[in-house]
């Protein structure tokens, strides 16, 4: 046990909620210390008011639940068999939208058995032995509460701060054999906390990465989400693809990596994929937009006179990538904002050739609320060392931004649709719902979209002259 840095301080003040729960362990007879990510975030001097925290005891998930419920205003137990007890505090200073919240585990092991994707959990009287199953040394830290002192065995404080260096706590091979998981794990922290990986480390990574096959999917994928959102992703992207872990959830990612053609010169499509992840937002719809928009190229990639073409490889990118969202169960609007973002990022390259205020009306509605993600997406896209070229893609987008927003100023681009509702069309052509008026709507939508605003009567003037020539309307028969 050594003093705690003087930065934790005020987070364990006597007056502090954590504190107030402490002393109700002490006064049962146990043991109780903040663990984990507040602690390493707090030596690193970064503050979240919104943050969970996460407490470590000898007491049993029983005896947790009992004292938890006499200090929380909500306790809920989805991993008491894990022996995980969570409360939250929500009446004033606290409210049910920005409520205090803990979660207590018992001291414990967990193991993964070979062919399980759950953890089988014993629990333990010691917290050296429980801080040694955590994931690495900067998350193995701990401060005893209500009398705070920094429980460090593992050498965490000097990883972090002075080699910043990501190690496990016990051999690489048995924590990662405790959760594969955490070998992607590993991918975030080094990207987020810039820590150079132990070559042990990379070394078990490299050997276990088929191990990931008995984590879920959902695991996966929540830990590949919270790897894109930090800052700068690609330490830890470059990570998964070198020690092999990306070929076992995401193999379209190293599949980026090209075989480079002497004669037909062409760049490094992996290398360009994460520094254009790297450029966009920290936004997990825009992120995995860019990791995704370019993996149609390996399976159109052609060679011909004027060199390397990836003709559709837009639209095999979209299609390919809604099946690895889905296989990794993302939600559906995500993966529909994505293969969106996917299947259009490449529209905005006709520009150079000008467009039509029809073009452009069509390519905000494609778009949709997707907008300002696609363009964003389309500049970061641009990773070229030539300058010249750089600038004039820049003022090209500068350009159409421009311009939508002239014509947006003007005719409403935010909310193109038809100038008649269903309700219009079956009044004026005597028809029920059904084909004809999904064609006639689609017909006027054109036609906006073509022409610009009309007015309701020349839009009726529109749909009868069409369907007129369809041979629908009042007395006519509704035939496709």
């Amino acid at each position: 046990m050594t003093a705690v840095p003087e930065r934790l301080r005020p987070l364990l003040a006597p007056e502090s909620p954590l504190q107030d729960l402490a002393r109700r362990f002490a006064a049962a007879g146990h043991s109780l210390y903040l663990v984990g990510g507040s602690v390493r975030d707090a030596v690193l001097g970064f503050t979240n008011p919104d943050a969970d925290y996460d407490l470590t005891t000898d007491a049993r998930p029983a005896a947790v639940l009992e004292i938890v419920r006499a200090w929380a205003d909500h306790v809920w137990l989805q991993g008491q068999a894990y022996g995980t007890i969570g409360g939250a505090l929500v009446t004033p200073p606290f409210s049910p939208e920005k409520p205090f919240r803990v979660e207590v585990t018992t001291f414990r092991a967990e193991v993964y058995r070979p062919d399980s994707r759950k953890p089988s959990v014993t629990f333990s009287d010691s917290l050296e032995t429980d801080l040694s199953r955590r994931d690495f040394t900067v998350n193995a830290m701990a401060i005893s509460l209500p009398e705070p002192t920094l429980a460090d065995p593992y050498g965490g404080l000097d990883d972090l701060l002075v080699h910043k260096r990501l190690r496990t706590p016990l051999d690489p091979e048995v924590s990662f054999l405790d959760d594969p998981l955490r070998m992607m794990r590993a991918a975030r922290f080094m990207a987020a906390l810039g820590l150079e990986p132990d070559p042990a480390l990379v070394a078990a990574a490299t050997d276990l990465a088929g191990r990931l096959e008995v984590v879920s999917a959902e695991r996966i994928r929540d830990e590949l989400s919270k790897l894109l959102v930090v800052d700068d992703p690609s330490p830890g992207l470059w990570f998964l693809v070198r020690t092999g872990l990306a070929d076992e959830f995401l193999p379209e990612l190293p599949g980026l990596a090209l075989e480079q053609d002497p004669i037909h010169h062409h760049k490094d499509v992996l290398a360009h994929t994460i520094a254009v992840v790297a450029k966009t937002r920290p936004e997990l719809v825009v992120r995995l937009a860019a990791l995704l928009h370019d993996v149609g190229k390996p399976k159109t990639r052609s060679f011909g006179p004027e060199g390397v073409s990836f003709h559709l490889h837009d639209v095999v990118g979209a299609r390919m990538a809604e099946e690895r969202l889905r296989a990794l169960r993302f939600p559906k609007d995500t993966i529909e904002a994505v293969t969106q973002l996917v299947l259009l990022h490449l529209r905005f390259h006709t520009y150079k050739m000008g467009w039509t205020d029809k073009a452009i009306r069509r390519y905000v509605r494609d778009a949709g609320p997707l907008l300002d993600d696609l363009n964003h997406l389309v500049r970061c896209d641009c990773t070229t060392r030539n300058q010249a070229k750089a600038r004039a893609l820049g003022r090209r987008m500068d350009d159409l931004e421009a311009r939508i927003a002239d014509l947006a100023e003007r005719e409403e681009l935010a909310s193109i649709r038809p100038a008649l509702d269903g309700h219009r069309v079956m009044e004026l052509l005597g028809v029920p719902p059904g084909r004809v008026v999904g064609d006639a709507l689609t017909m006027l939508l054109d036609a906006r979209i073509d022409e610009g605003p009309m007015t309701e009567e020349e839009a009726e003037r529109r749909l009868l002259d069409w369907a007129g020539g369809r041979d629908v309307g009042p007395g006519k028969s509704d035939a496709p």
